[in-house]
């Protein structure tokens, strides 16, 4: 069974940095994309950044995090990493991380098939 646990998550001043961790379980996990997406109450779920794990030099952002999130991974240890710089109050949102067993690796949540139970983040002074 294919298993993604996220963590990382919390409370962080504007102007701070966080990292999210996206540990997978259950699949090869270089056969698989991973895809970090967001959503605040009242939005539409947002696609914040993806990486194709067969090909580390495939990624996306988002417009909205361009410039301050940056997509790694850690085959050794499964997990699929986003670190967030420069976090601003409308980065807040739930955090979840998805995978897509096709391993392309898009911004499309209807490409994603499994999906991690979400972490908090509250960025507010």
């Amino acid at each position: 069974e294919v298993q993604l646990v996220e963590s990382g998550g919390g409370l962080v001043q504007p102007g701070g940095s966080l990292r999210l961790a996206c540990t997978g379980s259950g699949f090869t996990f270089d056969e698989f994309a991973i895809g970090w997406f967001r959503q605040a109450p009242g939005k539409e779920r947002e696609g914040v950044s993806s990486m194709s794990l067969s090909d580390d030099t495939d990624i996306h952002y988002g417009d909205s995090v361009m410039g301050r999130f940056t997509i790694f991974s850690d085959s050794a240890k499964n997990t699929v990493y986003l670190q967030m710089n420069s976090l601003k109050p409308e980065d807040t949102a739930i955090y979840y991380c998805a995978g897509d067993a096709q391993g392309w690796g898009t911004l499309d949540p209807e490409e994603y098939d499994h999906w991690g139970q979400g972490t908090q983040v509250t960025v507010s002074s």
